[in-house]
């Protein structure tokens, strides 16, 4: 065994050890290096994770992911101690749109509804009527009874919701860097080489790409989706990391990435030594103050409810 592998091995089985010493639970977004995932109780994507979260009764919550999903898992699990092993790793989308801004798009709009997809921090949340996810952001903006509806903050998810329902919004100027990389004539390219592959999209991505895809989908109805498909050769519109995880359940499927340029450097940044030293350490750990959580946990609970 190289030596790198003796000491992969050594971080998971200290990560094993330390997980049961701290009564912990692991969980990993689908866009996580792959040896995180390995390690992880459960991979999923931010809302999925954070439920299952507030379900468990371990009482320290290891979240590999960004800022803002240690963030909603707390919202939810405020019992629970929430640890963002690297506090480095934030969503350059989320920062895209501030509660003052909300506040501003409220004051223009006074009779709109605002609807923040969780890609937000919790104060964002906090300012909004109801959250959404990007699996079931067109559903809920069609059964909303509101003469005006603000959506912030990715105008990309924004856009084809609008498309979905034909609900006119007002929408912020966000945006994921990292989908924005990907592109329609990446995926038209692919499709040429590879006539008989479908391709999914996450809908963050731009409207030209979303257009070539023959299902837009999150990470979440991507890995079902593709448990069930007919088709041998997937194209992934999204970020690469969730490939690990599609080869890893699906090893009879060939996965074909759009861009290899498709990373997010935010979503790579926690590590097994960093997971081990936040273990160790019990930090860095992520809160929001209770008047901040409580108005957020409303917005969540809306769309849950919804």
């Amino acid at each position: 065994m190289s030596t790198e592998k003796n000491r992969i091995s050594r971080l998971k089985d200290r990560i094993s050890e330390l997980k049961n010493r701290r009564d912990a639970l692991i969980l990993a977004h689908n866009y996580q290096l792959g040896e995180v995932q390995d390690i992880a109780d459960v991979v999923g994507d931010s809302l999925e994770l954070s439920r299952i979260a507030a379900a468990s009764e371990a009482s320290v919550v290891v979240f590999c992911g960004v800022h803002f999903m240690a963030e909603t898992a707390y919202i939810l699990s405020p019992d629970k101690t929430v640890l963002l092993p690297n506090l480095g790793a934030g969503c350059p989308m989320a920062d895209m749109i501030t509660a003052a801004e909300v506040k501003r798009m409220r004051q223009d709009h006074p009779n709109a509804m605002v609807v923040a997809y969780v890609n937000t921090s919790a104060e964002v949340k906090a300012h909004s009527d109801v959250c959404c996810t990007s699996a079931n952001a067109a559903r809920l903006v069609a059964n909303l009874d509101a003469e005006e509806i603000i959506f912030v903050p990715d105008q990309y998810l924004g856009s084809y919701v609008m498309a979905q329902t034909g609900k006119t919004m007002i929408l912020s100027s966000g945006y994921c860097p990292t989908h924005a990389r990907i592109s329609g004539v990446h995926i038209a390219k692919l499709r040429k080489e590879y006539p008989e592959a479908v391709v999914i999209a996450h809908p963050e991505c731009r409207p030209d790409a979303i257009e070539l895809a023959d299902e837009v989908l999150s990470t979440g109805g991507m890995c079902q989706y593709v448990k069930t498909a007919p088709a041998r050769q997937i194209i992934v519109a999204t970020e690469i990391g969730i490939i690990h995880r599609l080869q890893k359940e699906n090893p009879n499927k060939v996965y074909l990435p759009v861009s290899e340029q498709a990373v997010c450097p935010n979503m790579k940044m926690i590590t097994l030594d960093d997971i081990v030293r936040s273990l160790e350490d019990m930090a860095p750990e992520v809160t929001v103050p209770e008047d901040i959580r409580a108005r957020a946990k409303l917005a969540v609970d809306r769309m849950l409810l919804g």
